[in-house]
C-alpha cells in the first residue's frame, strides 16, 4: 500500500473500482452463501468473515502497486489529510470506490439469481453501533499507517487479519468503509444495512480515521526519534 502510487490516474481509478467491487462481491456473496448453507448465525458470521479477510490479503497484494489499494474512502481521507494524495485524486478515488462497490453488490446478486435492485431492511443504528464503527475504522487506518513506518510489506496480511478480528470484536461487525457500507445498503441479504442508517456510519468511520491519523503521526514520530537499544 504505497503512499505515492506511480501509475497514471486512469489505471489507479480502475484498480480502486475493481478492488472495492471484488471486496464487496466477496462480502455480499459469502453472506448469501452462508445463509443458504446454515441457519446457525454464528456459523453464518464465520462464513462471512473468513472470505473477507482472505480477499483483502489478495487484493492489497496484487493491486497495491497500482493504486495504493485503498478500496475505502476512510483510507483515502487519511492519506489526503497527510497530503499524500491530492484532493482531486482523492475525490476520484472515492467515486471509483463507490461505483465499484455498487457493481460488486449487483454482481453478487446476479451470481445467486437474486433481484439486482434491492435495498436493505437490516437496522444498524444507535450509539453502540456508531462507536463500533469508529473503533473499527480507527484500528484499520492506524494499522495501515503504523505499518507503513515499520513493516510495509506486511500490510496485506495485517489488514486481512485485523478485519477478520474486527468482525467479531465490534458490535457492528466492522464495516469500517463508507463505500462498502453504501454498497451493502443495496442488498437485502445477510450483510445489508438500511440506507437510512448510512449517515451515522459514515460520520463514525470518518471520525475514527481522523483520530487514527493524529495518533499514528504522534506515536510513529516518537518511535523514529527513539534510538534503538543494542543489547
Amino acid at each position: 500500500m504505497p503512499a505515492e502510487p506511480m501509475l497514471a490516474l486512469p489505471q489507479r481509478l480502475v484498480a480502486e473500482g475493481l478492488g472495492t467491487g471484488l471486496l464487496v462481491c466477496t462480502v455480499v456473496g459469502s453472506g448469501i452463501m452462508a445463509t443458504n448453507l446454515t441457519q446457525d448465525v454464528a456459523l453464518q458470521l464465520l462464513a462471512n468473515t473468513l472470505p473477507t479477510g482472505a480477499i483483502l490479503v489478495v487484493l492489497i497484494t496484487v493491486l497495491g502497486p497500482v493504486s495504493g489499494a485503498h478500496f475505502n474512502p476512510a483510507v483515502t481521507l487519511a492519506f489526503a489529510v497527510r497530503r499524500e494524495i491530492s484532493a482531486r485524486d482523492g475525490g476520484l478515488y472515492v467515486l471509483a470506490q463507490c461505483v465499484g462497490g455498487v457493481l460488486g453488490t449487483w454482481l453478487a446478486h446476479a451470481m445467486f439469481a437474486l433481484p439486482m435492485l434491492q435495498t436493505s431492511a437490516t437496522m444498524r443504528t444507535g450509539g453502540p453501533q456508531w462507536l463500533a464503527e469508529a473503533v473499527a475504522t480507527f484500528g484499520l487506518v492506524f494499522v495501515i499507517l503504523a505499518a507503513l513506518r515499520t513493516r510495509a510489506e506486511a500490510i496485506p496480511m495485517l489488514v486481512g487479519l485485523y478485519i477478520t478480528a474486527a468482525y467479531w470484536f465490534t458490535a457492528s461487525t466492522s464495516f469500517a468503509n463508507p463505500a462498502v457500507a453504501l454498497a451493502r445498503s443495496l442488498t437485502d441479504t445477510f450483510s445489508g444495512i438500511r440506507p437510512i442508517d448510512l449517515p451515522g456510519f459514515f460520520l463514525a468511520e470518518c471520525a475514527g480515521a481522523l483520530v487514527a491519523v493524529a495518533l499514528a503521526k504522534w506515536l510513529m514520530e516518537a518511535v523514529e526519534r527513539t534510538p534503538h537499544r543494542v543489547e
